[in-house]
């Protein structure tokens, strides 16, 4: 079926890569084409659209990966919260207007559960530590209060997202395996979605209107070392993974921020990211989305 979809932010990493991985769709599926628009919310031009021209939202503009200081607070709610809020309240009435069905698909963060270790369950209540976090979890609150039958909200919570081109802590972490031969082995598991299987995701949700809050993650949990040494064998690099140096990540994890987002264990329940009426969208595996993340 034809789809119209908006999606927020103009040069985002998630949205420009979702696009290209609908372009790839549509070469595969002419008959049932989806035509996808970017809209700036850095002004209020968006103000100016007539949101009941699109099938769905893809809402990904936000605030992210800047340190919190008191004073950002604010910035924190007009964006992530305040202009969510916003957007989805004026798409709504606007649909209402024509009589047709909207799908808001809203990118959250698995920060609403303010857990730095551990594992996530069905059974976590979110407990938001940050700005960030809060922030989120107040738009998500916002877009419930709005779902109904003809305003179908879908809030996906992803843990850290990573693939060719992105940015953040992935690449720090590439970045320096690639300078080092030698790396601690760790005993951490790490919950991560690498983009390719975001996009399916993204692709299966709005393909299927669902509604609801989803955890998507990859199929296998994440060994830091394991990962480092997946990077250097896709660069055809040598390296040595060394035993009984604990001691060193954790002083490295007080010094440095990468190696205390990447060498912890979080995780989700893997029941939590299994959902049957979408399907395997967990197509790529682990040493292929690696190799699939060369920068």
């Amino acid at each position: 079926m034809e789809k119209h979809v908006l999606i927020t932010g103009t040069g985002g990493y998630i949205g420009t890569s979702f696009k290209q991985y609908i372009e790839k769709k549509n070469g595969n599926m002419p008959q049932d084409l989806w035509h996808v628009t970017f809209v700036s919310m850095r002004n209020e031009n968006w103000k100016q659209l007539d949101l009941s021209e699109f099938d769905v939202i893809l809402h990904v503009a936000g605030i992210v990966h800047k340190k919190e200081q008191p004073e950002m607070e604010s910035l924190y709610m007009d964006v992530n919260y305040k202009l969510t809020k916003e957007l989805a309240e004026k798409a709504k009435q606007d649909t209402a207007t024509q009589n047709k069905k909207m799908q808001f698909v809203f990118l959250s963060t698995m920060s609403v559960y303010g857990m730095v270790s551990g594992r996530i369950t069905k059974d976590t209540i979110p407990a938001p530590a940050n700005f960030y976090g809060k922030s989120k979890l107040l738009a998500e609150t916002s877009l419930q209060e709005l779902c109904d039958e003809n305003f179908i909200v879908t809030i996906v919570r992803p843990p850290m997202i990573y693939g060719k081109e992105c940015t953040g802590n992935y690449r720090s972490l590439e970045k320096l395996a690639k300078k080092v031969p030698i790396f601690p082995k760790t005993k951490n598991e790490r919950s991560m979605l690498y983009i390719e299987n975001l996009n399916e995701f993204l692709y299966r949700v709005m393909d299927k209107r669902v509604a609801g809050t989803f955890c998507p993650q990859n199929k296998e949990y994440v060994n830091t070392s394991n990962m480092v040494a997946t990077i250097w064998k896709s660069y055809e690099k040598k390296g040595v993974i060394i035993p009984g140096f604990g001691w060193l990540l954790s002083i490295l994890a007080g010094k440095v921020s990468v190696f205390a987002k990447v060498c912890g264990t979080l995780t989700y329940d893997k029941e939590m990211s299994i959902y049957e009426e979408l399907g395997d969208y967990q197509i790529i595996e682990f040493g292929e989305s690696i190799h699939g993340s060369k920068h």
